[in-house]
């Protein structure tokens, strides 16, 4: 950063004076709250922060970072942060959540900073569903650019597939709409390729005629958990794109909040949401309980605007872990170490989960090219869960799961799923979560819109120089 540390002072009055939104400094009182990602685990200090209104402060913002050597972070919720915005302009987009539905065309205006669970909303009341994930809470635009598997994504694909257009600020200051008509290149560096080609500040997406679905949970004891992930693999061998689903070996916290039942228990679990007629999710679902009788069972017609009760993800901020991989088969040999090491070795598995979902459907059916997303033909992704409080803890996790992963090796494709890592891992993963030839193609994207790389703070693309 070139800014002379004795002048900051007037630089920073300059862009507040400059913009409708506010700007937050090292020296103001709220400058730490400010800074904090919802995944606590992430610790950033920022040299300025941007809480944007509008499009027109993003660029300003944008501006303004060119003209005096700062990198460029973005960041609506903290879920998914990659690498922390330290010593950089942080742009907040919290306060730019508007949506707007349009019942006809069957989609939405979502602006940068607007959660998926308001987007949901707003589009229930037309009775209209978005592609969103498991959590209300997480970011609609940052979601999307990683990708977006959700509950709805076998039937009707990546919500990353099912953006009309994109309104960005490129790194030049200038705000510009990428679509298949316009600027197409980068509309296909933006699905599945984050955000490291502009700060996105909406998006149109396509809405899907979803009002009610068939969705739940079943728990199994964890004695059964391998018999259960190879009745789960034979269950989905023929499933219909209706039904998007996991398997998973869940350990509850051992915190008050939870029902005694729950409490500091571990269990195999099914869980999916079925978005076709009702009676024949319960068919499937009927296949289970025929099979062996749960020791709970909330598998039922819900509401989709309560499809969060699904994946019951924590809604307030903590320090998370998360890290995965794409399967290339749910073989014998993978089940025995998915279920040792998501119960516990010789001692407690410190992951919180191993879950195991299917993917496929229409989600593979998008022909190559079309967007940088990759691994779109591998069917099973893993993810894994963690709470990381302390740097040992993180530590703990980090070994466990890299021993984990290295047993299952045989069984990898060698791709991930980007929205499922963070931290050090995304940032070196970045090649194996895109299409083939796909980052080759995004470093000369990069070399065009941002030979500096100011937005590193995201996806780790290097301009092609």
């Amino acid at each position: 950063m070139i800014i002379d540390m004795v002048n900051r002072e007037s630089f920073w009055s300059e862009l507040q004076f400059s913009i409708q939104g506010q700007v937050i400094t090292p020296e103001d009182a709220g400058y730490d709250e400010a800074r904090l990602a919802w995944n606590r685990k992430v610790v950033q200090y920022p040299a300025v922060i941007v809480v944007a209104e509008c499009a027109a402060d993003v660029a300003t913002a944008v501006t303004f970072a060119r003209e005096h050597d700062l990198g460029v972070a973005v960041q609506a919720t903290g879920h998914g942060n990659i690498r922390p915005a330290d010593d950089c302009l942080l742009i907040l987009t919290r306060l730019m959540n508007g949506v707007t539905i349009d019942p006809v065309a069957q989609t939405a205006h979502v602006e940068a900073g607007a959660q998926w669970g308001v987007v949901l909303a707003a589009a229930q009341q037309h009775g209209l569903a978005p592609l969103l994930g498991s959590s209300p809470t997480v970011g609609a635009v940052g979601y999307t650019l990683g990708g977006g598997l959700g509950w709805l994504g076998r039937k009707y694909g990546l919500s990353a597939d099912n953006v009309v257009s994109f309104q960005l600020v490129t790194p030049d200051g200038q705000l510009r709409t990428a679509s298949a008509a316009e600027n197409s290149d980068l509309f296909w560096g933006l699905r599945g390729g984050g955000g490291s080609l502009g700060v996105v500040t909406s998006m149109t997406i396509r809405l899907f005629p979803v009002t009610q679905v068939y969705a739940g949970n079943l728990y199994y004891p964890a004695s059964m958990a391998a018999e259960v992930f190879r009745h789960y693999r034979a269950w989905v061998s023929d499933a219909p794109d209706e039904l998007t689903s996991s398997v998973l070996v869940m350990n509850f916290p051992p915190i008050p909040a939870l029902p005694d039942f729950l409490r500091g228990q571990s269990f195999v679990m099914v869980r999916g949401c079925y978005c076709g007629p009702i009676a024949q999710g319960e068919a499937l679902l009927q296949h289970w309980r025929d099979w062996q009788t749960p020791l709970l069972d909330d598998f039922k017609t819900i509401p989709f605007s309560e499809a969060a009760a699904i994946s019951n993800d924590p809604v307030d901020p903590l320090p998370g872990f998360n890290s995965g991989a794409w399967l290339r088969e749910l073989s014998d040999g993978a089940i025995e170490l998915l279920v040792g090491y998501g119960l516990g070795q010789s001692s407690p598995s410190p992951l919180v989960f191993a879950e195991v979902r299917h993917a496929g459907g229409a989600i593979g059916r998008v022909a190559e090219g079309t967007a940088v997303y990759g691994n779109r033909h591998a069917e099973f992704v893993l993810s894994l869960v963690g709470v990381s409080p302390t740097a040992e803890a993180h530590r703990q996790l980090v070994t466990y799961v890299e021993e984990l992963k290295a047993g299952l090796r045989p069984w990898l494709t060698g791709g991930v799923y980007m929205n499922f890592i963070d931290g050090v891992e995304s940032q070196q993963r970045i090649r194996d979560g895109l299409a083939a030839g796909g980052y080759e193609r995004l470093a000369k994207l990069k070399a065009q819109y941002d030979p500096d790389n100011r937005l590193r703070y995201s996806f780790n693309v290097a301009p092609d120089r």
